[in-house]
């Protein structure tokens, strides 16, 4: 890991450093940025997400994390003794630093699980549609008149575009939070 205090990260934010500072953070499982002015540390956000093109997520418990939270593309506000700002302007809440690994382990994984299932629900709902439509033109001979009355398309897309995935997202849980807490290399498999 790399621990760089305000001061030093004030000079490698330059742009003579930056792409050394990038090589070297990029040869580390951790970087720890301490006592940062809260520009520094949405800087700092901003310069990893646009060099490195990387996904980023910012932790902040106080008012002083706002801005970095706001850059990231996730953000994470621990709610506590520095008071809300954090979680307001953040995408999820948590209690307490130690729920962050649940937060991304388990509740990562169903959420990416849910979603990519989602799209390809929409793809092929919309798939047999449309090929409902394009055999029905052979069949009229291409005289534009509808297959179906408006009402009943909808209806079918009020019941098979909304019932559905919202049952399939709240009760659909492909592997259980232990296991995924124990094999966290089930995330990285799942993308």
């Amino acid at each position: 890991g790399l621990v760089i205090d305000g001061r030093t990260l004030e000079h490698v934010l330059h742009d003579s450093l930056q792409n050394i500072f990038l090589e070297l953070t990029e040869k580390c499982r951790a970087v720890v940025c301490c006592q940062a002015t809260p520009l520094q540390k949405s800087v700092l956000v901003k310069l990893v997400r646009s060099k490195l093109k990387a996904m980023t997520l910012a932790v902040g418990d106080g008012a002083n994390d706002v801005s970095m939270i706001q850059v990231a593309d996730t953000g994470v506000g621990i709610s506590g003794q520095e008071g809300m700002q954090a979680v307001m302007a953040s995408d999820f809440a948590i209690s307490q630093f130690k729920h962050l690994r649940k937060l991304l382990l388990v509740h990562g994984h169903w959420c990416y699980t849910r979603l990519t299932n989602m799209v390809l629900y929409f793809f092929y709902k919309n798939v047999t549609y449309v090929n409902l439509l394009f055999w029905y033109q052979f069949f009229c001979g291409f005289s534009g008149t509808s297959m179906t009355d408006y009402w009943i398309l909808i209806l079918f897309n009020l019941l098979f575009t909304s019932v559905p995935p919202i049952i399939y997202g709240v009760l659909d849980k492909d592997v259980s939070a232990e296991i995924l807490m124990e094999l966290p290399q089930l995330y990285t498999m799942n993308q």
